[in-house]
């Protein structure tokens, strides 16, 4: 059996440490930290743990007890995140992995990106003021893709 990314990666203390470690680079860089003013709370790193847990295949708690993609939505409207700070937010999110142990094989890694270059992309378009937006989506569940993972025999 396939195991999901979400358990490939180590299941929620995996993702809390990369979480972690992204806020930390995060709080320290000057292009990214002003969409935080006053700092990454307790509060946003757990909910924002919550949410890459189950986009990756992990417990539905983002949607059970925080609102689904309506919420995470509600968090970016108005932003106006510029594409310097999507590159550098795409970035920092890769050395973040790194920092947290995440798995480094290429199939995980291929995943991983491509999740979020595609959630970064559509952040940037869904935080500029009057953009059109969907308003009503399910959380993303990502998988491997077309590269699962590399069991040797």
């Amino acid at each position: 059996m396939t195991p999901t990314l979400y358990e490939w990666a180590g299941g929620t203390e995996a993702f809390r440490r990369l979480i972690d470690a992204f806020y930390d680079r995060v709080e320290r860089d000057d292009l990214l930290s002003p969409l935080f003013p006053g700092g990454v709370t307790e509060e946003h790193r757990a909910h924002v743990t919550r949410w890459w847990a189950e986009v990756f295949g992990g417990p539905a708690d983002y949607t059970a007890s925080l609102g689904g993609y309506e919420r995470m939505l509600a968090h970016h409207r108005d932003l106006n995140i510029t594409p310097d700070q999507r590159r550098r937010f795409a970035e920092t999110m890769s050395r973040a992995a790194d920092d947290a142990g995440l798995p480094d094989d290429p199939e995980f890694r291929a995943a991983f990106v491509g999740y979020v270059e595609w959630g970064t992309r559509l952040a940037l378009a869904n935080s500029q003021t009057g953009a059109e937006v969907v308003e009503q989506a399910p959380v993303p569940q990502w998988g491997w893709g077309v590269a699962p993972p590399y069991q040797p025999s």
